[in-house]
């Protein structure tokens, strides 16, 4: 609301990363909360870019953090930046509203849209509503745990969204995964992260019981995945801090 009645106070850039949680587990999947998980993103980004559009010193550049929910869920299809998507499932149709919100005609702003996996940090998101049960030696993978695992030290998503500010030449869409998520399954990760911790992963959480949770159309997000490939990231000049898996977990349980 201050936005819209106050306008973009002067800055250099802006990065959105606003939406709700939509894998929170205390929230039921019905109407009320999809129309708040689509609010949240798509009226607040539009919200942005027309202060953006309208500010009389616009920013230079805007990122925009989005999802690897864009691309449809596959055990062997491999995406990069320019894979189509966004037109299956709820998930994928709301990236792209969310990105095409973002796409004001005559925007003095360069624009980048990072396309963000699972993001593994201290302090909150995937691995802090992990970190309990594995400590206990009671985790494991989710289902089959066969599904891919698209991920991003927080760090390096830190650093691709410095990267495209700085970078005057870069615009459009950057996948925001580690080099070596396409390698990764849920498997892989439960075990990871376990060996980081000296603890054993030995009890998968049946799909039954993730659906019962999230109910069936959030499950997928966790019971399926995408092997997602960085490939315009990296031929942008962006180099990684934490390219592999245990040495991106180790720093997190650290």
């Amino acid at each position: 609301e201050e936005l819209s009645h106050s306008g973009l106070p002067l800055c250099d850039a802006v990065v959105n990363l606003a939406g709700e949680n939509v894998l929170n587990p205390f929230r039921r999947w019905n109407d009320a909360f999809c129309r708040e998980v689509i609010s949240s993103r798509v009226e607040t980004t539009k919200t942005l870019a027309k202060a953006i559009a309208d500010a009389e010193q616009p920013p230079r550049a805007w990122v925009l953090v989005t999802g690897v929910g864009y691309y449809r869920p596959s055990p062997t299809a491999e995406y990069t930046e320019d894979s189509p998507g966004g037109d299956f499932d709820f998930f994928s149709r709301l990236v792209s509203s969310w990105e095409a919100a973002a796409l004001t005609p005559g925007s003095p702003a360069r624009g980048v849209v990072v396309r963000s996996g699972v993001v593994l940090g201290r302090g909150g998101g995937a691995v802090s509503q992990m970190l309990w049960p594995f400590r206990l030696g009671l985790g494991g993978p989710l289902g089959s745990g066969l599904q891919p695992f698209p991920w991003i030290h927080i760090r390096d998503l830190a650093g691709i969204i410095c990267h495209a500010l700085e970078s005057e030449h870069l615009q459009g869409v950057l996948n925001g995964v580690a080099p070596s998520s396409p390698a990764t399954s849920n498997g892989t990760f439960a075990q990871e992260l376990a060996a980081a911790l000296g603890r054993p992963a030995l009890l998968p959480v049946p799909a039954w019981a993730v659906r019962a949770v999230f109910g069936a159309e959030r499950a997928i997000m966790l019971l399926e995945g995408q092997r997602v490939v960085p490939k315009h990231t990296l031929e942008s000049g962006y180099h990684f801090i934490f390219p592999d898996l245990s040495g991106a977990l180790k720093d997190i349980v650290a």
